[in-house]
C-alpha cells in the first residue's frame, strides 16, 4: 500500500485545528489540587495531634510553646508538600516519556509524534501492534483488523477497510493486524473513549506486598498509640486530677509512638528511584516495579535486537535450482537476483523490520529498473501459522500478478511441493548458513490469477524459490551484561523465534551459559506441567516460540518461585510480558502494544540498562530497609523517656514535652528520607543472591537488630537520667543532657546504620554529599537551642558545662558505636565461610 499520494497537514493547519479542537488528552480524571492535599495533611494523626497539643498551650497560657507547635505544623506541612511535589514531578516526567508515539504524514513526509500531538484532520498510519490514539475514518487499508475489547468487551478482532459501512477506528483500541492510513476525525474527551470516561488513569493501581506490609505496621502502631494515650490520661487524671494536664503528657507519648516518617519515605523512595532509572534511559511504568527489581531471579530474554544489534545485512543466498550458498557480494546470476525480488516483493511495502528493509536495500542496488511504483497491493496474508510465515500479492495496473511469500524455512517447506532429496539439500543449507549465526528465511512465488483468494495463506501452492540468510552480530556488551546477571545470581533464558542452530551459534559467540541445550515451542508444548517446570529449570534456550509458548515458560517459572522478567517488542509478546512480574519492552523497536502490556521501557533497548535497573532496585530496596529500621530504632528511645518516668512518677515525670518530641521528629524525617534516599549502592549487593520476593520486609532477625538499637538508646538516655537525679541536677540540666544523648546517638546511628556489614570506616568514603550537610544542620540547630538564652527558655533547657556535654555525647556515642562489633563478627564469619 503506497502512502506517498497523501500529503497530510501543513504547520499552519496543524496550528488551525489545534486552537480550534485543543490537545489530544483527556480531562476525566480529576486534577491535583493543593487545598485538597492541605486538608489531606490537617487530618494526618500528627497533625491532629499537634493541633490539640497546641491550643492547650494558648489556653493554658504557655504562648512561646503554642507557637512553636504551630511553626512545627506549618514545617511538616511544608516537608510534605515539597516531598509530595517531588513524587509528583518525577511521576510525571514518567507519564509524559510512556505516552504512546504515533506516526503522521504532514507535509508529505512520515513523521513520528507524541499522541497528544495529534490533532482533528492529520493522516495517521497505523499497523500492527500499534495502539491506536484518537477515532478516525479510514483511507486505505491492507487485511486490516482491529481489536476492539476496550469498548466492547469483544475479544475477538474485527475487520474493517475503506469500503465498509463500519470503517471508523477508536482511540484505545490496538491493530490486531495489516496496516490502515486514518484521517483524525475526533481526539481527546470529544473520541468515543472519552465520551464514556474509560480514561486509562481512572484506573487504581493494587497496592504491592511491600506496601501492604509498611500500612499495617503503621495502623497497629497509631492503634497502640491509641491505647497508650486513653491509659497515661487516664493514670495521670487519676493522679492529678488536672484533665488538661494529663491530657498533654498523653498526647506526648502519643507523638513519639506515631511512625508517619515511614509511609513518606516508602512514597518518596518509590516515586524518586523510578525518577533516577528515568535518567538512565529506564522508564518504569508503574512505581511497584521499583520495588520488584531487586528480587528478579530469571530474565528471560529475546535474541534479535536485544542479544543481537538488531541490523541486518544481507549474508548469504541458496537459490532452489542452482543448489549452492552464494556471497550476494560476488556476482549473482539471474536466478539468485530473482530469489531477492520475490522476497522483497513478500516483504511490506513501506518496510520497518530490518530485514524487509535489508532486501529492499538489495533489491534497489541489484535491478536498474524500480518495478515497486507499477505495482500495488491487492491483498496480505499476516504472519501466522507455525512455523510463521506470510504473503503479499500485488498487481500492476497492466494486470500483471505476483504472489510472494516468506518466513521460516519449515514453513516454506510445508507448502512447497520439493522432492524429498531437494529438501534434504535444503535442510543442509539450512544447518550450514545456522551455524555461522545466520537469521535464515525461506521464500516461495505462487501462481493464481483468480480474485477469490484462498482464506489461509497455506492453500497456496508454492514454488520454493530458496532462502534469504541475514547476519546480525552480537552487541559488543552483551558478554558483560549475562556476566553481571550470573554474579548477581539471575539466570538468563533466551526465548526467540529463530531456529535452535542460529540460536545456539549466536549463543557460544557471546558467552552465554547453556547454550549447548534448547528446546522448541511445539516439543515444549507437548510436556505435561511436571515436565515443563522442570524442563524450564534444566534449559537456558528456547527456539521457535510462539505466544501461547511464551507464556507457557513464564507461568511454569512462577510456578518454581521465580521472580520473573521478561523482554518483548512485538504484538506477540503482549501476553507474556503481562504475566512476567516484570515485562520489559524495547524503547526503539518495541510495538506499542509491547509497550502498554511491559511495566519498564529500556529506551535505547540495551540490555545493560536491565542490569543497571536490578542494581538500582536492590539499591532502593537496601536503601529504604535501612531507613525504616533507623525509624523504628530511633522512636524506641523517644518513647521510653516519655513513657517510663511518667508512668513510674520519677522525680521530673515530664521530662520532655510535645515541642521536644515533635522537633526530634522533625530531625529524623529529613535523616531518613534525604540521607538514605541518596545513598549508593554497597559494594557486595550485586554478589548477592536476589532476596525472595515473599520475604517480609520486617523479617525477625532485622526487627530485632532494630528494637536492640533502639532499647540501648533508651537505656543510655534512662541511665543519663538517673545518673544526673542521683548527682542532685536541676531538671532543666537533666532534661538537657538526655536529650544531648539523644541527639548525639541519632547521628552516630545515621552513619553506624549505612551499613549493617561494612564497618563506619568504609561507608564514611560513601560518596554521598547530604550526609555532611544534614548532619552539620542537626549540630548547630541543637547548640544554639541549648546555648541561646530565648531558645533554651522555650524548651526549658539550661547551658552546660564541658564536662556534662561531653559525658552527654560520649554516652550517646557508646549507645550506638557497640554495634561496629556486631558487623566486624559478622564480616569475620562471612571471610572464614568463604575461605
Amino acid at each position: 500500500m503506497q502512502s506517498n499520494e497523501i500529503e497530510g497537514l501543513n504547520e499552519n493547519q496543524v496550528d488551525e485545528s489545534r486552537k480550534k479542537h485543543g490537545r489530544n488528552s483527556f480531562t476525566h480524571k480529576t486534577e491535583y489540587s493543593f487545598l485538597k492535599k492541605i486538608i489531606t495533611l490537617l487530618t494526618e494523626p500528627m497533625v491532629i495531634l499537634l493541633l490539640i497539643a497546641s491550643v492547650i498551650y494558648f489556653i493554658t497560657g504557655s504562648i512561646g510553646d503554642g507557637l512553636f507547635l504551630a511553626i512545627a505544623i506549618v514545617l511538616i506541612t511544608a516537608i510534605s508538600l515539597y516531598q509530595d511535589s517531588r513524587s509528583r514531578n518525577a511521576l510525571a516526567a514518567l507519564r509524559a516519556l510512556t505516552e504512546p508515539n504515533c506516526k503522521v504524514m504532514r507535509e508529505g513526509q512520515t513523521i513520528q509524534i507524541k499522541s497528544k500531538e495529534l490533532v482533528v484532520g492529520d493522516i495517521l498510519i497505523i499497523e500492527e501492534g500499534v495502539f491506536i490514539a484518537a477515532d478516525g475514518l479510514i483511507v486505505r487499508s491492507n487485511d486490516f483488523s482491529v481489536n476492539e475489547s476496550l469498548l466492547t468487551g469483544e475479544s475477538l478482532p474485527v475487520y474493517k477497510d475503506a469500503n465498509q459501512a463500519d470503517n471508523l477506528v477508536y482511540s484505545g483500541t490496538t491493530v490486531a493486524s495489516g496496516l490502515a492510513i486514518v484521517r483524525v476525525s475526533a481526539i481527546g474527551n470529544e473520541t468515543k473513549l472519552g465520551k464514556i470516561g474509560k480514561s486509562l488513569d481512572s484506573i487504581s493501581e493494587e497496592k504491592t506486598p511491600l506496601e501492604l506490609q509498611i500500612n499495617n505496621f503503621v495502623k497497629k502502631m497509631v492503634f497502640a498509640g491509641t491505647i497508650v494515650f486513653f491509659i497515661v490520661w487516664a493514670i495521670n487524671f487519676y493522679n492529678s486530677r488536672d484533665a488538661l494536664d494529663s491530657l498533654m503528657k498523653a498526647l506526648t507519648l502519643a507523638m513519639s509512638i506515631l511512625p508517619e516518617e515511614i509511609p513518606v519515605a516508602f512514597t518518596t523512595f518509590m516515586a524518586l528511584g523510578a525518577w533516577r532509572l528515568m535518567k538512565m534511559g529506564i522508564v518504569v511504568k508503574q512505581m511497584k516495579t521499583v520495588e520488584t527489581l531487586g528480587s528478579a531471579t530469571v530474565i528471560c530474554t529475546d535474541k534479535t535486537g536485544t542479544i543481537t544489534e538488531n541490523k541486518m545485512s544481507l549474508a548469504g543466498l541458496y537459490e532452489a535450482t542452482q543448489q549452492k550458498i552464494t556471497n550476494p557480494e560476488d556476482e549473482l546470476s539471474l536466478e539468485e537476483k530473482e530469489l531477492v525480488r520475490m522476497a522483497m516483493w513478500a516483504s511490506e511495502p513501506i518496510p520497518f523490520d530490518p530485514m524487509e528493509i535489508a532486501l529492499h536495500t538489495a533489491y534497489a542496488k541489484m535491478f536498474a529498473v524500480d518495478e515497486r511504483p507499477l505495482y500495488k497491493m491487492r491483498h496480505e496474508y499476516p504472519l501466522g501459522g507455525k512455523p510463521p510465515m506470510m504473503t503479499h500479492i500485488f498487481q500492476s495496473n497492466a494486470g500483471d500478478r505476483i504472489v510472494a511469500a516468506k518466513g521460516a524455512p519449515e514453513a516454506l517447506l510445508n507448502v512447497s511441493d520439493l522432492s524429498a532429496d531437494s529438501k534434504e539439500e535444503v535442510e543442509n543449507a539450512i544447518t550450514l548458513l545456522a551455524s555461522k549465526g545466520y537469521r535464515i528465511l525461506g521464500v516461495g512465488e505462487a501462481i493464481f490469477s483468480s480474485d477469490d483468494f484462498p482464506a489461509k495463506q497455506q492453500d497456496f501452492k508454492f514454488e520454493f524459490k530458496g532462502l534469504v540468510a541475514f547476519y546480525d552480530p552480537p552487541k559488543s556488551n552483551i558478554q558483560s551484561v549475562f556476566d553481571c546477571f550470573y554474579t548477581a545470581g539471575i539466570a538468563v533464558k533466551i526465548v526467540t523465534g529463530d531456529n535452535a542452530t542460529t540460536t545456539g551459534a549466536i549463543a557460544r559467540q557471546v558467552g552465554f551459559r547453556g547454550a549447548e541445550n534448547s528446546i522448541s515451542g511445539d516439543e515444549l508444548m507437548k510436556l505435561t506441567d511436571r515436565e515443563l517446570r522442570l524442563k524450564v529449570t534444566e534449559v537456558s534456550i528456547f527456539t521457535r516460540m510462539f505466544p501461547e509458548a511464551k507464556l507457557k515458560i513464564i507461568n511454569a517459572l512462577k510456578a518454581n518461585n521465580e521472580i520473573v522478567a521478561m523482554t518483548g517488542d512485538g504484538v506477540n509478546d503482549g501476553p507474556a510480558l503481562k504475566a512476567a512480574h516484570i515485562g520489559i519492552a524495547m524503547g526503539k523497536k518495541g510495538t506499542e502494544i509491547a509497550k502498554q502490556a511491559a511495566s519498564l521501557i529500556l529506551v535505547d533497548d540495551d540490555l545493560e540498562k536491565m542490569a543497571l535497573a536490578v542494581a538500582v532496585g536492590r539499591r532502593i530496596y537496601a536503601n529504604l530497609k535501612k531507613a525504616i529500621q533507623y525509624i523504628i530504632s530511633i522512636h524506641i528511645p523517644i518513647i521510653l523517656i516519655v513513657f517510663i518516668p511518667l508512668v513510674l512518677r520519677w522525680v521530673y515525670p515530664n521530662i520532655f514535652s510535645p515541642v521536644h518530641v515533635i522537633f526530634l521528629e522533625l530531625i529524623m524525617g529529613p535523616t531518613c528520607s534525604i540521607i538514605y534516599e541518596n545513598e549508593p549502592i554497597e559494594k557486595n549487593t550485586m554478589l548477592q543472591k536476589p532476596r525472595p520476593f515473599s520475604s517480609t520486609f520486617f523479617n525477625g532477625k532485622e526487627l530485632f537488630t532494630s528494637i536492640i538499637q533502639g532499647l540501648a538508646i533508651a537505656m543510655a538516655t534512662l541511665f543519663t537520667y538517673r545518673y544526673t537525679v542521683d548527682l542532685n541536677y536541676t531538671e532543666a540540666v537533666t532534661r538537657t543532657m538526655v536529650f544531648t544523648v539523644l541527639i548525639t546517638a541519632n547521628i552516630f546511628l545515621t552513619l553506624v546504620n549505612r551499613s549493617f556489614y561494612y564497618s563506619i570506616f568504609t561507608t564514611l568514603k560513601y560518596k554521598n554529599n547530604l550526609v555532611l550537610g544534614v548532619i552539620a544542620v542537626t549540630v548547630f540547630i541543637s547548640g544554639f537551642l541549648i546555648y541561646n538564652n530565648t531558645s533554651s527558655r522555650l524548651f526549658r533547657f539550661e547551658s552546660l558545662s564541658f564536662m556534662q556535654l561531653g559525658l552527654s555525647m560520649g554516652i550517646g556515642f557508646l549507645s550506638v558505636i557497640w554495634y561496629e562489633l556486631v558487623k566486624w563478627s559478622k564480616r569475620n564469619r562471612m571471610e572464614g565461610n568463604s575461605i
